[in-house]
């Protein structure tokens, strides 16, 4: 059950192919997301998959079926938008019970159903309210619901907490993820936010321009990146860069280095430069620090205690076992 295959898959708009040929495996069970800048084509791969986009050219598998051609109410799919399409004249109750009423399951059975989404996702008091009466992160609870009640094979969410405030953002990724635990249910999400990827995925796919640059779990993303572009996207604050000098010591075109893997000292250390902003977060602070040679600042994660200010000198140093070594290409060594 929610085992996906995507072979040779190709998608073209006229003349355009946003989408060149593209394999991927996702397994039953399996917490995957589509990552990547906006107009990567994650959010088209996602229609592809759901049959809201027809292929071009390639097949696309369910459980070894061939759903290629399938409609898009039979492919045993369930998706969550962005927007929570909720019918506002309608309660909780109604709107979660709405795709099963469409296909004609009798009203105890539907009942049965609701009540039991409205536990997994804490709406049980708020079945007989309507939307207008809910914030923003119910009524995406609500439109899992909806979702939950359908049972089926694997879940599809396109980018559904973009239009919440930080702070509902993490109360649903974390109810997401603990949805996920509870279900046991392929779920495929599409996000432009790496720390989305980062804290739910059991596999991350990353997307530029329609090509898949790398698949693998998250700490596989953030300890061993393909090349330079997932290298820079995945890890906040993002890597920083050297190229010239500072990578020609290391026999690499470009060398990379994770804010966190760099120690700051007022005395001693590899490279000297300036600290410009500084970000005091409690718990961390990033230095932004000018750097010879360097056309921008240099990122460090420091200890919120740190005292830095602005245009002190201070002295950096890599460990040395963390730097990244990337090619003319943009490819990683190894």
């Amino acid at each position: 059950m929610g085992r996906i295959t995507l072979n040779q898959i190709t998608k073209s708009f006229g003349d355009v192919q946003v989408i060149p040929p593209l394999d991927l495996q996702i397994e039953d069970g399996e917490f995957v997301v589509f990552v990547g800048p906006s107009g990567c084509g994650k959010s088209t791969l996602l229609r592809l998959i759901a049959g809201l986009e027809d292929v071009t050219s390639g097949a696309i598998k369910i459980d070894g079926r061939d759903a290629t051609e399938v409609p898009p109410a039979k492919r045993g799919l369930a998706m969550v938008f962005q927007s929570y399409a909720l019918y506002p004249h309608m309660s909780v109750r109604k709107n979660i019970a709405f795709p099963l009423r469409m296909a004609g399951l009798d009203k105890s059975a539907q009942a049965a159903k609701v009540e039991a989404a409205a536990k997994v996702l804490n709406l049980t008091d708020y079945l007989d309210r309507r939307p207008g009466q809910l914030s923003g992160g119910q009524r995406q609870r609500v439109a899992i619901g909806r979702a939950i009640v359908r049972e089926p094979d694997a879940f599809l969410f396109d980018e559904p907490l973009s239009n919440l405030d930080a702070a509902l953002r993490v109360n649903m990724r974390l109810e997401i993820s603990e949805l996920h635990q509870s279900l046991k249910t392929t779920m495929v999400y599409v996000t432009h936010d790496q720390v989305e990827a980062m804290t739910m995925a059991d596999k991350i796919v990353v997307l530029q321009a329609g090509v898949i640059e790398q698949v693998g779990s998250p700490l596989d993303l953030y300890h061993t990146p393909r090349n330079r572009f997932v290298a820079g996207f995945i890890g906040s604050p993002k890597m920083n860069f050297l190229m010239g000098n500072y990578a020609a010591e290391y026999d690499a075109a470009t060398i990379g280095i994770r804010p966190e893997h760099v120690s700051v000292s007022q005395s001693e250390g590899k490279w000297t430069g300036k600290v410009g902003v500084s970000e005091h977060l409690g718990s961390d602070t990033f230095l932004y620090v000018d750097v010879d040679g360097l056309s921008e600042p240099m990122t460090v994660r420091a200890s919120g205690e740190v005292a830095f200010r602005h245009g002190d000198t201070v002295h950096l140093t890599p460990e040395a076992d963390k730097i990244h070594r990337f090619d003319n290409q943009g490819l990683r060594i190894a």
